[in-house]
């Protein structure tokens, strides 16, 4: 296919001007779709027909007609394309994001249906663990917890225990990621530390024992006295930094979609001098990744074109 437009900015009345029906919210997602070239999935054949729908693409051998949203993160939303468009790009480019309960205001729709397709959003928000941290890092734990989205009252013993690196870079502060982990062992750490972190990046942590057995791996980690959080000045900003945003916009803690919630904040955080094209991003990484049933964890079943 030819070069694709892409669509760059945040600027809400360029988007509107760009996105005006479902059509052109079909025509980008087949842009983005079929960029590399078509390949049929049911036979491999690399020649194809209009299908019977706009913007469809119908095998000329064996015939399997497929639509831009088949196989995609779209698949079957209950909907107009347009409104996932308007969605995704509120989350994308919004610094705070929006909550489901701001969503369903502002579009008409269900506070569980849009909480059922954020959390979609969020699992391709997740990183693509193409770009380990190097350099100095800064790494600790943090416990989360409070309010949920669609229930009421406060969870009870809903705490989750999160780890968090952070990159330090001559600028202040670089990139940041976090995992919501079972306990503070090596174990966990480790798991964390071989998604996120280069094995020849300078590691500093606080005195914490479940740090000290991933020094054989990471020859570059040291521990250091907290302080009180004193030596690590730039991390406790970020971690209250994202606990406010927790609880100012979103109040959702719960164990099975918190990791949603910590891949949202990075995704955004990560990009926030590069907004331009974080829609796009997004949208490539919803096209390209496959379809995410409701009951599908992070960590089992989810297929990315990014990993």
């Amino acid at each position: 296919m030819e070069n694709r437009e892409i669509f760059a900015g945040v600027n809400s009345i360029k988007f509107n001007q760009r996105f005006k029906t479902d059509e052109d919210c079909y025509s980008y997602i087949a842009a983005i779709k079929w960029e590399q070239g078509y390949e049929c999935k049911k036979c491999g054949n690399t020649k194809f027909i209009p299908g019977k729908k706009l913007f469809s693409q119908r095998c000329s051998k064996c015939k399997y007609d497929e639509s831009p949203t088949a196989g995609t993160v779209f698949d079957k939303i209950k909907f107009p394309i347009l409104i996932a468009f308007h969605i995704a790009f509120k989350i994308s480019t919004k610094k705070k994001g929006m909550s489901s309960l701001e969503l369903s205001h502002e579009f008409e729709l269900r506070q569980k249906t849009c909480w059922e397709f954020k959390w979609k959003i969020q699992q391709a928000m997740q990183s693509s663990l193409n770009y380990p941290l190097e350099g100095e890092i800064h790494v600790d734990e943090l416990w989360i917890g409070g309010p949920e989205e669609m229930k009421r009252g406060r969870s009870k013993g809903s705490k989750k225990l999160v780890v968090l690196a952070l990159e330090k870079i001559p600028e202040g502060v670089g990139r940041a990621y976090a995992q919501v982990i079972e306990s503070a062992s090596a174990k966990e750490f480790r798991v964390f530390f071989s998604k996120h972190i280069s094995t020849h990046a300078k590691i500093i942590t606080d005195e914490w024992k479940g740090y000290g057995p991933l020094k054989k791996e990471y020859p570059g980690l040291e521990q250091r006295k907290s302080n009180d959080g004193n030596a690590f000045i730039d991390l406790h900003v970020h971690i209250m930094n994202l606990k406010g945003w927790l609880r100012g916009i979103h109040h959702h803690c719960s164990k099975d979609r918190l990791q949603g919630y910590l891949n949202e904040y990075h995704f955004r955080y990560n990009r926030r001098n590069n907004m331009n094209t974080i829609f796009d991003l997004l949208l490539k990484r919803m096209v390209l990744n496959k379809p995410i049933r409701l009951n599908m964890g992070i960590s089992k079943g989810y297929l990315s074109a990014y990993t």
